[in-house]
């Protein structure tokens, strides 16, 4: 039909078409079927695979984060025993130098206290060697002035004289 021009054909397409809308219906609910049943089935199984696949590592990312916190407990753990440790060790390096020193100190004390004793018995021992080269001494001077005075015919100044003698001679022999 042509009017004034413009041709107006029926069955426009906004005009509804029951055969149309039939086999479009028909159409699309075959094609949901074999999507449902090619597309959709394995879809929602690959979904809920990645859905599993996804909660299992959420599971292993917990079960290494509680792993690690784990860890990092024991190295705390063995950081402060090793602290301890050295704190000890210092403490009894402390001490055992302590005790060093002292034994060292008691040690010299002992040698200086032991010299000094063997000097005063040395000086002992020497000091009775000494008198007792000056006892024979005197006995050997005594005997000489015995001598002297046996020899001579004495009276009692001679005597004194004799005896101030052997005085003055020990005295020289002492010095």
């Amino acid at each position: 039909m042509l009017t004034s021009g413009i041709i107006v054909l029926s069955g426009g397409l906004l005009d509804p078409n029951p055969g149309l809308i039939f086999w479009t219906a028909v159409t699309f609910v075959i094609v949901l079927l074999i999507l449902r049943k090619f597309a959709w089935g394995p879809m929602v199984g690959a979904l809920e695979e990645r859905e599993k696949n996804i909660q299992s590592s959420i599971d292993r990312a917990e079960t290494a984060r509680e792993e690690a916190e784990a860890a990092l407990r024991k190295n705390r753990e063995l950081l402060d025993k090793a602290d301890a440790d050295a704190d000890k060790l210092i403490r009894e390096g402390k001490e055992y130098g302590e005790k060093l020193r002292t034994d060292i100190v008691d040690k010299a004390h002992a040698e200086a206290t032991k010299m000094i004793a063997s000097a005063k018995e040395e000086i002992e021992q020497e000091k009775r060697r000494a008198l007792g080269e000056l006892r024979n001494e005197v006995a050997d001077l005594a005997v000489q002035g015995a001598e002297k005075i046996l020899k001579a015919n004495l009276d009692a100044n001679r005597q004194k004289a004799i005896v101030n003698s052997m005085i003055q001679d020990l005295s020289k022999h002492r010095n």
